[in-house]
């Protein structure tokens, strides 16, 4: 019986996999067809190995296929020999599966010079390529493990210039060859180690950029979830479902297979609004090998954490610029992405694991944090979230707390007090997420679920009465959408004569509830 797979390669016929035989076309014509060296440069678990697998499978049809990992094969880079011996022996396993003719293998396992290990292995390349009578691809999967080896910007080298000679037809070489891992190897310095030479100029100058976006479609999702259907027949609305996750993940495969997972251990009930709720829920509190990487991004990047930190809670916007290093880095990551001309967290799980990681770093010296967690039952009554006792202690804490705090520094942090509040009272049992379409330096409007009961909370900066008129018909639009008839505000107000508290404002057959702290 198939399963959703979240560990590594997806086979077609083992695991429920989105069709993403468009791509794979895509791939072929645009890429590998007119000869084109790439690299697929993406973030940790997104699908690179298994469109790897898939691209094999087409073009073995046609072509011999050198699919190699650099995975674990650091004795390969102990010197130039030992790469173009270990190369050669990797290479011949795989002519012989491919059931090349005997001779065409014995004459590629030739021993080879020490003393000019690659001038043989590149002669060795053109034999292969001249005597097999088909074109030969070269695909090497975890490619950066090794690129800050001199070793490897060697054997780019060899590879650089046999395409060049190729294409002036002096010599004969591998038709395409295909690269892939998270770092640009074009770019080297990001991988070298602390205290090494920097090395700016890749001999993989010669490698066109690689455009095509292999995240998943709501299409492609679909694909993955009528194969389900038809081997368990729980009645998934599909449409809704592969929106849904698109929603959340922005195509990510392994958070969308993740949740998909997670759902079919649940049976029926998994599939449901509230099942795909609980999902979310399970994906951000369990640890994986990606929210790890993360983590540790976070934390060897400082420069990259601080600009998500002010992203998230001080809703500040960035210009995207490719070469911006910060930037570069957050997309080399998956965290970021550019959203009309801005800087974006990629996806709306990410947003949320992200949220819960920074707010995590200050929780136990926190206040605010240890007066919620401590009477956090208070908030739940009859299994439901009273949102409007969360909003007036809130506002009764932060005015014991905060009392003589700056502005400029209230102004910064808000946002993070306030969900550090919400964090201990909903854990567990809700989720929340920003809506990044409102927030900005001055709103920001955070949508809570818990068990399944929606509540929107609009988060402002006070800038004066026509302003927060403004404020509240758009939450009231916002709540229209949200079918809802009741929403919260949360007024930051510097002035000195502020009235604190709470009151209710009604907007046609909508409520109000504002605490103004």
């Amino acid at each position: 019986m198939k399963c959703f797979n979240t560990a590594g390669i997806c086979i077609p016929e083992k695991n429920y996999m989105a069709d993403t035989s468009a791509t794979i076309g895509q791939i072929i014509d645009r890429y590998i067809s007119p000869g084109k060296y790439f690299t697929i440069d993406r973030p940790r678990q997104c699908g690179k190995t298994t469109t790897l697998y898939l691209l094999e499978e087409q073009l073995k049809k046609d072509s011999i296929v050198l699919s190699l990992s650099f995975e674990s094969a650091d004795e390969l880079f102990v010197s130039l020999y030992a790469l173009a011996a270990g190369f050669i022996r990797k290479v011949a396993r795989i002519l012989k599966v491919q059931g090349i003719s005997e001779k065409i293998v014995q004459d590629w396992q030739q021993s080879i010079s020490r003393e000019f290990p690659f001038d043989d292995l590149g002669q060795r390349i053109t034999e292969l390529c001249m005597n097999c009578g088909q074109d030969v691809i070269l695909m090497i999967d975890e490619v950066d493990k090794s690129s800050d080896n001199q070793i490897f910007l060697s054997f780019l080298g060899l590879l650089r210039e046999k395409y060049l000679e190729q294409m002036k037809g002096k010599d004969k070489t591998f038709r395409s060859v295909i690269l892939a891992g998270v770092y640009d190897i074009k770019n080297l310095k990001l991988k070298l180690h602390p205290g090494a030479e920097p090395k700016y100029n890749s001999p993989w100058n010669v490698a066109v950029d690689f455009n095509l976006d292999i995240n998943l479609s709501p299409e492609e999702i679909a694909s993955m979830l009528r194969d389900y259907e038809k081997d368990w027949n729980t009645g998934i609305d599909i449409t809704w479902m592969s929106n849904i996750l698109y929603e959340y993940t922005s195509g990510y495969p392994f958070l969308v297979s993740k949740l998909c997972q997670i759902m079919a251990q649940n049976g029926r009930t998994g599939w449901s609004q509230d099942g795909f709720q609980c999902a979310v829920r399970e994906l951000l509190k369990a640890p994986n090998t990606l929210f790890d990487d993360m983590s540790k991004k976070l934390a060897e990047y400082p420069e990259l954490k601080e600009m998500i930190q002010s992203i998230l809670f001080q809703g500040k916007k960035y210009a995207y610029e490719a070469e911006n290093h910060r930037i570069s880095i957050g997309k080399m990551f998956g965290f970021l992405t550019e959203k009309q001309g801005m800087v974006s967290i990629s996806n709306r799980i990410f947003e949320m694991k992200l949220y819960n990681l920074l707010i995590s770093e200050n929780e136990t010296d926190s206040r605010i944090f240890t007066a919620a967690d401590m009477e956090k039952n208070q908030f739940i009554r009859d299994g439901f979230l009273h949102m409007e006792l969360v909003m007036q202690k809130f506002c009764e804490y932060f005015g014991e707390i905060y009392a003589d705090a700056d502005d400029k520094f209230i102004e910064d942090n808000g946002r993070r007090i306030f969900l550090m509040f919400l964090k201990p009272i909903i854990n567990g049992s809700g989720n929340y997420y920003i809506e990044s379409r409102t927030r900005n330096m001055k709103r920001t409007d955070i949508i809570i679920d818990y068990k399944g009961i929606q509540s929107v909370v609009e988060l402002k900066i006070w800038h004066g009465q026509e302003y927060n008129r403004r404020g509240e018909d758009q939450l009231a639009e916002y709540l229209e959408y949200y079918h809802l008839k009741k929403g919260y505000m949360l007024s930051f107000n510097f002035n000195k004569r502020k009235q604190t508290g709470m009151r209710q404002i009604i907007l046609g057959d909508k409520l109000l509830i504002e605490a103004v702290v």
